[in-house]
């Protein structure tokens, strides 16, 4: 089922430092938004609050019709039905690709002969039907990465959250993903947003490109079929 995202007026403070400052914010369901800005601006801690990582300040978070987070209260992450891939990986390294793509699975109790289908189908979205029993030492970081996505979208979850996850990568083989993640994110048609500091990647991925400055949403623009601001 799709799922929007509604944020009605979330703040956030790091003592007396305020990272988000009364954040109204609506996502279409099956609608990729890219959460854009400069270190510093919050849009990380966007992406935590929607994770259930930490709780709101001030304000409301809805998936869908369903309150996940309010002043002082989160939902946790397990009980969100949400996909994250975080920019270091984030990889189990004494298990096999497999294992690592199978444990959101594992943790709902599916059953094995469902568990390895789907596992299968995960890894052949993201190129990797060879690398099932393969530790995430004797892979390349494109290829790690591509564990973590396959691992995060193996549960079909209602909404998927990405920090920052090519950051680690060189340019060449960033572009290269970026492509790749753009196309599977449309084949999904999950609801996702994705926080990067990088105009281009967000303008290749993403329908839209929320900027944020200061704690604040300075811009927010639709991306039309061609790649331009609508």
């Amino acid at each position: 089922m799709l799922t929007s995202i509604t944020l009605k007026g979330v703040s956030y403070a790091f003592g007396a430092n305020t990272v988000l400052n009364q954040i109204d914010l609506n996502i279409e369901p099956g609608s990729v938004v890219a959460l854009l800005g400069p270190s510093g601006c919050g849009k990380s801690t966007l992406l935590r609050l929607l994770a259930g990582l930490t709780q709101p300040a001030e304000g409301e978070i809805h998936f869908g019709d369903r309150l996940v987070a309010k002043t002082g209260w989160a939902l946790p992450p397990e009980a969100r039905d949400i996909g994250m891939v975080f920019q270091d990986y984030a990889l189990w390294p004494h298990m096999t690709v497999a294992q690592n793509v199978s444990f959101p699975l594992r943790m709902r109790h599916i059953p094995r002969q469902e568990c390895d289908r789907r596992v299968a189908q995960a890894l052949a979205r993201v190129g990797l039907s060879d690398f099932a029993d393969r530790k995430p030492a004797g892979l390349s970081g494109g290829q790690q990465q591509r564990v973590a996505l396959a691992r995060a979208i193996v549960a079909e979850p209602r909404v998927l959250l990405f920090d920052e996850p090519l950051s680690n990568l060189d340019s060449e083989l960033r572009g290269t993903l970026c492509h790749e993640m753009a196309t599977l994110l449309r084949q999904l048609g999950t609801t996702a947003v994705y926080v990067t500091h990088d105009r281009r990647e967000a303008e290749i991925l993403a329908d839209r490109i929320v900027h944020l400055s200061a704690g604040s949403v300075a811009a927010d623009r639709l991306i039309t079929s061609s790649g331009e601001f609508a």
